[in-house]
């Protein structure tokens, strides 16, 4: 587990991949790549603020980069390649929230039929659904907002993938669930929280003792 500190400095990166793209210079992130030098799978997710909307999510869903450079790469896809939406103006930018979402490797649910959504719990697995080529993925948070259950969710992931809503019923369909550690900007440019309520990993000293 990353601890908050780590956090923080993931969600700057992220910010600075983005405003640096608008300033046309290029990012040195040595620090970070030195910090962050592990593969691990990482979503970027942008709203707008202070009405939250979506307005970009992209990210790598297994470990196939370094932290510090997946954040870098999904930084700026989520603002400029995401197909649902218009590239975000510099002007827009500055009224943008930042989500960063580290996730685990996805494990598949080898559970069948009606005993699926027994394997998921809402608010702490995100899912993924694969069926004939077509692949979709939905983070742990998105089921959480909208206060699904876990057939809602398996629902929706199927339609995340372009697929019939029970598709997930079919012996053939490949689902895979993860968690992931979510820091987010309560504000542009403000304060970053784990959203996700898991306590984060903290060094603690230990007491020196006389003998």
């Amino acid at each position: 587990m990353l601890t908050l500190t780590q956090g923080r400095k993931l969600v700057k990166l992220a910010r600075k991949s983005i405003d640096f793209w608008f300033k046309k210079k290029q990012l040195h992130f040595s620090e970070e790549k030195k910090l962050f030098k592990r593969p691990q799978g990482v979503f970027i997710t942008l709203n707008t603020y202070p009405k939250k909307q979506l307005r970009g999510c992209i990210g790598f869903p297994y470990p196939s980069l370094p932290l510090a450079e997946a954040v870098f790469q999904t930084s700026r896809s989520a603002a400029f390649s995401d197909p649902r939406f218009d590239p975000i103006t510099e002007k827009e930018f500055k009224k943008i929230i930042i989500e960063v979402s580290v996730l685990t490797v996805p494990e598949q649910i080898h559970a069948t039929g009606t005993q699926i959504p027994n394997e998921i719990q809402i608010g702490k697995d995100g899912l993924i659904v694969q069926f004939s080529g077509h692949s979709g993925l939905l983070l742990p948070q998105v089921a959480k907002e909208y206060k699904w259950t876990p057939m809602d969710f398996l629902r929706a992931t199927c339609n995340k993938a372009g697929l019939p809503s029970e598709i997930w019923l079919n012996p053939q369909t490949r689902i895979y669930k993860f968690q992931a550690q979510i820091f987010s900007e309560k504000k542009p440019k403000g304060a970053v929280t784990l959203k996700n309520g898991n306590k984060p990993r903290t060094r603690t000293r230990r007491k020196k003792t006389k003998n």
